[in-house]
């Protein structure tokens, strides 16, 4: 009798789908408010959707250059050295990539071989685990402790051994919202000198701060030549669906990274590149308007968060808030996050799917303020009714 082979790969067997795009789903359902998952509702500067459109009626729709486009390049070359110093090569160092998600696997695809490690802090976005299986690495889960989210350097030394890779490092960070101190970051640079390991940044929300300073780690004493940068324009330019990312790194890292990009996607949109390439030039000026706009949607959401009996967290950068669930009765943050769309009408994402086990964030739930104040507000109504709601649930 002929026995049935396996027709998945094993890599997939510890992989479930994105929780943070099924609760989008949920709420699309229950026609609820969406705050699970971070797009903005709200439009794009006019001078980048204008750019695009030029773009296009200039026929620049076919391949760019699979590394990206001249003009982006050079717009991000000049836009580093502006903002950090830091001395970028467009020719050799820069890979434009098909969003922020796509650069982190085509990176740790290109440094990362079965057998090594990679240093995860946690709680951490939820590709980050996966991103490493699949590269073969095995990820080595470091905690971020609340309340303020911050490592033990002597358990963060522990990670770190003889088959450890790579660390990646999200600052500001999603879910936590933490922005890492530079005495923080230079422990991490610290141990990647010590230990031969690649610094892999994901930087998505360095233009979206509150407190403290955005430190490429790449600018750090003996980092620039260890450090892959990852960004993108996605919550920058408020354009989460036009999929235009980058890294930046070394010579020697770019071109393996490159070779995996090139198969994996060929390359980013053509006149979107094009369009940022254009956005790059608004500057500073537009970075702290971002910011500050941000800061006051994250100051109109935190309280009411905190009136309905949330707790929730006051993030330092990033456009997320993470509460705990366990004044209503709730011991499932999946089945709570369930019955908020369904019961309240407000979309989170449950904590348990930014971490490497379910019992470590089965109390937490994460909501995005990336929404207008109106969108805001009605969400802070409904979420006022929590409590009693959930008072009848339980006791129910």
């Amino acid at each position: 009798m002929r026995v049935a082979r396996q027709r998945v790969a094993r890599r997939t067997g510890g992989f479930t789908e994105s929780v943070i795009r099924e609760m989008t789903r949920l709420c699309a359902i229950h026609g609820g408010i969406n705050l699970a998952q971070g797009f903005p509702n709200f439009p794009a500067p006019a001078e980048v959707k204008e750019a695009a459109k030029r773009a296009i009626d200039a026929d620049i729709n076919q391949y760019a250059i699979t590394w990206g486009s001249k003009s982006l390049r050079d717009a991000l070359a000049r836009t580093y050295r502006e903002l950090y110093a830091m001395q970028v090569d467009p020719e050799t160092m820069l890979t434009v990539t098909c969003g922020s998600t796509e650069a982190m696997i085509s990176t740790l695809l290109a440094i990362c071989d079965p057998g090594d490690e990679v240093v995860v802090l946690e709680p951490f976005y939820e590709n980050y685990g996966p991103d490493a299986a699949i590269s073969g690495a095995t990820p080595i889960f470091v905690p971020l402790r609340p309340p303020s989210f911050e490592f033990d350097p002597d358990e963060l030394a522990r990670a770190f051994t003889s088959r450890t890779r790579a660390i990646i490092v999200n600052s500001p960070n999603n879910p936590t919202g933490r922005v890492f101190t530079r005495a923080e970051l230079e422990t991490i640079a610290r141990l990647c000198r010590e230990h031969d390991v690649i610094a892999v940044t994901d930087e998505i929300y360095e233009h979206i701060r509150y407190e403290g300073q955005h430190i490429p780690i790449a600018t750090l004493d003996g980092m620039a030549e260890r450090t892959v940068t990852i960004s993108g324009a996605s919550k920058t330019f408020s354009v989460t669906g036009w999929r235009v990312g980058w890294i930046v790194a070394p010579p020697e890292l770019t071109a393996a990274i490159r070779k995996v990009h090139d198969f994996v996607t060929v390359g980013a949109p053509a006149p979107l590149q094009e369009a940022i390439a254009a956005a790059l030039d608004l500057g500073r000026a537009y970075y702290d308007r971002l910011s500050n706009e941000y800061r006051a949607r994250r100051d109109r959401l935190v309280p009411m968060l905190d009136a309905a009996g949330l707790s929730p967290n006051t993030p330092q950068g990033a456009y997320y808030v993470l509460c705990d669930i366990r004044p209503f009765g709730f011991d499932d943050d999946v089945a709570f996050a369930n019955w908020l769309v369904r019961e309240v009408g407000v979309a989170g994402v449950p904590g348990s799917s930014f971490f490497s086990r379910r019992d470590l964030g089965r109390h937490l739930i994460r909501f995005t303020f990336c929404k207008t104040p109106d969108v805001l507000d009605e969400a802070g109504a409904r979420l006022a009714r929590v409590r009693d709601l959930a008072r009848a649930q339980v006791n129910g």
